[in-house]
Order: C-alpha cells, then sequence, then structure tokens
C-alpha cells in the first residue's frame, strides 16, 4: 500500500426518501415478485466514502437464476402472452414511460448512486440519470423502426419460377446481462433499453458492488407497466448468480460489461450451448496532443477530465497521455495542476469533485499500481497516494518516465492515474497507441483536420474523439476493437445484437 495523506471525510446523511429505501432489505425481483433468496441469504453494501454499511441485499445464487431464467423462458414462449401481443406502438410508450420515470425521481436516483458507487451527486444528477433517461426515450423511438426487406431473387436450377422472399427481424429470446459497478443505472439502461426494444426478455445481474440503483430501477419499470416476467432482477455474486447466468443452457445471449478478464470467462461458459455473447470491456485508451493544438488551454482541460472523470473509473478514460514534444512541459504540468486542484470528498458533499474509489479491493489494486510503478523507476509528478484512513480514495496521479512495457503503461488500472510521455511524430505515436491489446477508445487533439482525419482512420480503436472526450449519446454507438470486446452498445447498431433475421421464401 501506498502512503496515505490526510483528508477530513465529512458525516453526510442521505434524505428521508434514500433511507426508507435502504432501511427495508432490498430483495430480488422474479417473475413480477420482489422475494428473498432461495437460501435466505444477504450480502451487505458499503458506502465507498467511509466503509460503513448502507445496506442489506438478497444474495442470488444458481437456484434463484434458474427461476429468473424459468420465468423469462415462460413469458417469451407463450405467444398469447401481453408482452408478445403487444404492439410496437405500445411497447414504445412503454418504454418510454419508463424514461420518464427515471427523470421523475432524478434526485433520488442520483443520490442512491452517489451513496453506492461514490461519484458526485452533482455528476449524477447532470451524466448518469439524465443519460439513463435519454437511452429508454431513445430506444422507444426504434420499436416501430425494425424492418426486414424484400428480397428479388434469381434461382438459376428453377427457370421461370416465381418466389417471394423476405427477411424479418425477430427477438432473440431470453437474455442475460451482467452489468459493472462503475456506472450501475447507466449501463443498466445501456442494457435494459434495447432489449425492451427488440421484444426480449432478460434477467439482469448487478454488480454485487452497486446494486441499487438496479433495483430501484426495477421499482420503475413495474411501475411503467412492464409485464411480469419480462425483466428479472437477480443481484448475488459474480462467481455464483453471474456464472450460473453465463452458462445457463436455456439463456439465449449474455451481454457482459466489465473487464477483459471476466469477459473471457463469460465466453467459455457461455460455450455450452454456443449462445450469443456481446461484450463490453476493458481499455488502456491513447489520449495524443499535437503540438498545433488550437487552444492550449482547453487541451490541457480536457486531457485531465479523460482521466479524471469518474475518478478514472472509465473504461475509456484516456489513461495514456502522449504529447508532441514541444508542448510537452506545458501540458504536463496543467494537468498535474488539475490534478492538484480536484476537490475530494464523499459523493453527497456539494463541493466533492472526485469521490472515493469503490470498494477497498480496487482501492489495493489502483495503489498497488501505483507502487509498482513507482519501484519501476517512473516518476510521479502529482498524487500517487492514498488519501487519509476511512473510505477508499486515493489522489489524481500524474506519471512520467515510464517506459512502454511497464504495467502502468501496458494494463487497465482503472483509477485516476494517468502516464504522460512525449512523441515526436505521427509515424512514431500512432505505433506506441496501437500497440495495446486493447481498443476500445482514443483521443486527438489538433488544430489541423487533416492529420486529426489521417490519424483517426489509422487508429484501432471503437471511438475516436476528435478534440474532445468523453462524449456519449445514445444514438453514437460504443465498443471496442481487439481485447475492448465484441459488438457495440447504443445506436441502431445495438438492435442487430438482440435480433435474429429469418429469411423466408414462397414459392407462388
Amino acid at each position: 500500500m501506498v502512503a496515505t495523506a490526510p483528508l477530513d471525510i465529512p458525516v453526510i446523511e442521505p434524505s428521508s426518501r434514500v433511507k426508507g429505501f435502504l432501511q427495508s432489505q432490498r430483495q430480488i425481483l422474479i417473475n413480477g415478485k420482489w422475494q428473498d433468496s432461495s437460501s435466505g441469504k444477504t450480502f451487505a453494501v458499503y458506502n465507498p466514502a467511509n466503509g460503513d454499511e448502507i445496506a442489506q441485499v438478497a444474495e442470488g445464487d444458481a437456484e434463484d437464476i434458474n427461476q429468473a431464467v424459468a420465468a423469462a423462458r415462460k413469458v417469451f414462449d407463450d405467444p398469447n402472452h401481453a408482452w408478445n401481443t403487444m404492439t410496437p406502438s405500445e411497447r414504445g410508450k412503454l418504454i418510454w414511460k419508463i424514461g420518464d420515470l427515471i427523470l421523475e425521481n432524478l434526485d433520488e436516483l442520483a443520490e442512491l448512486e452517489s451513496l453506492d458507487n461514490g461519484k458526485p451527486m452533482g455528476v449524477a444528477k447532470v451524466a448518469d440519470v439524465p443519460l439513463s433517461a435519454d437511452l429508454f426515450h431513445y430506444m422507444a423511438g426504434w420499436v416501430t423502426k425494425i424492418e426486414g426487406n424484400t428480397i428479388p431473387i434469381s434461382v438459376p436450377y428453377a427457370p421461370g419460377a416465381k418466389f417471394h422472399a423476405f427477411t424479418m427481424r425477430e427477438p432473440v429470446g431470453v437474455v442475460g446481462q451482467i452489468i459493472p459497478w462503475n456506472f450501475p443505472l447507466l449501463m443498466a439502461a445501456w442494457k435494459l433499453g434495447p432489449v425492451l426494444a427488440t421484444g426480449n426478455c432478460v434477467v439482469l445481474k448487478p454488480a454485487e458492488q452497486t446494486p441499487l440503483t438496479a433495483l430501484r430501477l426495477g421499482e420503475i419499470i413495474q411501475e411503467a407497466g412492464v409485464p411480469d416476467g419480462v425483466v428479472n432482477i437477480v443481484t448475488g455474486m459474480g462467481e455464483t448468480a453471474g456464472a450460473a447466468l453465463a452458462a445457463h443452457d436455456d439463456v439465449d445471449k449474455v451481454a457482459f460489461t466489465g473487464s477483459t478478464e471476466v469477459g473471457k470467462m463469460i465466453v467459455n461458459a457461455a460455450s455450452g450451448n454456443l449462445k450469443k455473447v456481446t461484450l463490453e470491456l476493458g481499455g488502456k485508451s491513447p489520449n495524443i496532443i499535437f503540438k498545433d493544438t488550437d487552444d492550449l488551454e482547453a487541451t490541457i482541460a480536457g486531457a485531465a477530465s479523460a482521466i479524471f472523470f469518474n475518478h478514472g473509473q472509465c473504461c475509456c478514460a484516456g489513461s495514456r497521455l502522449y504529447v508532441e514534444k514541444d508542448i510537452f512541459d506545458d501540458v504536463i504540468a496543467g494537468v498535474s495542476a488539475a490534478a492538484e486542484s480536484i476537490k475530494l470528498g464523499p459523493g453527497l458533499a456539494a463541493d466533492t469533485e472526485m469521490g472515493p474509489l469503490v470498494s477497498d479491493e480496487q482501492l489495493n489494486r489502483v495503489t498497488g499500481y501505483m507502487s509498482a510503478g513507482q519501484e519501476a523507476g517512473a516518476t510521479c509528478l502529482t498524487g500517487g497516494t492514498r488519501r487519509g484512513d476511512q473510505g477508499y480514495f486515493v489522489s489524481p496521479t500524474v506519471i512520467k518516465n515510464a517506459s512502454d512495457d511497464m504495467s502502468i503503461v501496458r494494463e487497465e488500472i482503472f483509477g485516476p492515474v494517468v502516464v504522460a510521455d512525449p512523441f515526436d511524430d505521427i509515424e512514431e505515436i500512432v505505433a506506441r497507441s496501437n500497440d495495446s491489446t486493447y481498443g476500445l477508445a482514443a483521443g486527438i487533439w489538433t488544430n489541423d483536420i487533416s492529420k486529426a482525419h489521417r490519424t483517426a482512420a489509422r487508429l484501432r480503436a471503437g471511438t475516436v474523439w476528435i478534440n474532445c472526450y468523453n462524449i456519449f449519446d445514445a444514438a453514437l454507438p460504443f465498443g471496442g476493437y481487439k481485447q475492448s470486446g465484441w459488438g457495440r452498445e447504443m445506436g441502431h447498431e445495438v438492435l442487430d445484437l438482440y435480433t435474429e433475421t429469418k429469411a423466408v421464401c414462397l414459392g407462388l
């Protein structure tokens, strides 16, 4: 563990509404009913700002997954069920209502997210919750536009024969979805929006560190009028409930967001019945600053935000900062100054700009990388320490003089730690940027639009931001190359991942 720097953590009580939500034991949702786990076991949920227990949540396991999958399967296979007889327009209105209800409960959801995850409540109110609502609103519009095609075919071995051929887009079936802890509500929305838009049924397994907003979203989904059994939510551990869901033979598809290591385990688990798999996994994203960037001050602020947003707990964080040599010293001085100015504190504090990491495990991971980098000879310009003796806080950290073979350069840290290095020319930096097992995102900062396009075209990444970073929209597809995953979230591309294409050919 790296050295600890002092930090005063004020005690802030949650609102009475959130207190009321936390005081009753939180159950799992199966077939429209909230119930205890089959084993009766529960697990504790903690406030990462101080390590205190804030709730007890039902600990589902394989038996609960079996029940949830059976409920989803029964709905999906019943052609007379309300979910399957609903018109696309009716389903779209229902999904839109989920978005409306999220906005109606914005303050409560933001507070729950902040208390559970540690992120500043102000950020959750302007980003996580509105983006979640927007995702459902966006997907509601697609429900009436999922279409097939008519295809004129030529059959050489049937001269003169006439055929009417067309395709249909149909739901995949029962979907298992496993979401991470860094954006709990938003990741639930990213997963549930398209699964509902395409008419599937689902079992959702939230991260055990942050289950609260997913459970509250389950209540909202019921309030919106989604029929029983369509959405089932089972809380529990990844190695039990998550593993059982990924391997379940009656699940037609599994969608996972999380680490690349666990993603590979999901693929292995899914091989039993060859279920479809989509994965949104890790990243070690390069953020490239050319010396001709138009506004150096704005670029420095953008580079700092690229790594320090959400405490660096972003799969697409700009954690490898490459700066053209002529301006390298100015940029790292500016990013270091930005890091030192960030106000750390509990997420519920109005003046907090960066909250704690999500858990003790994550704290140990991030501080372990900090120590390893310095022991390997890298220079820590600012940060590099744990903050305080309670909660899971670390200082925003800027490191230089790290070689490309160091773990802090090669591996995903998932914390507010950026490694900065100078470069001389485009050929060098494109090669270094692509020299990674990951390919989720990248950033480019330049005033030369031709250079920006040429560089973006050569970067092996699913998203490239130019003169901006961390820009997300429900219409913008998101996903990775290489070991950053399979498939895309959001946009119309995601609909392909939750539908099957059926070809129908009629002889006339």
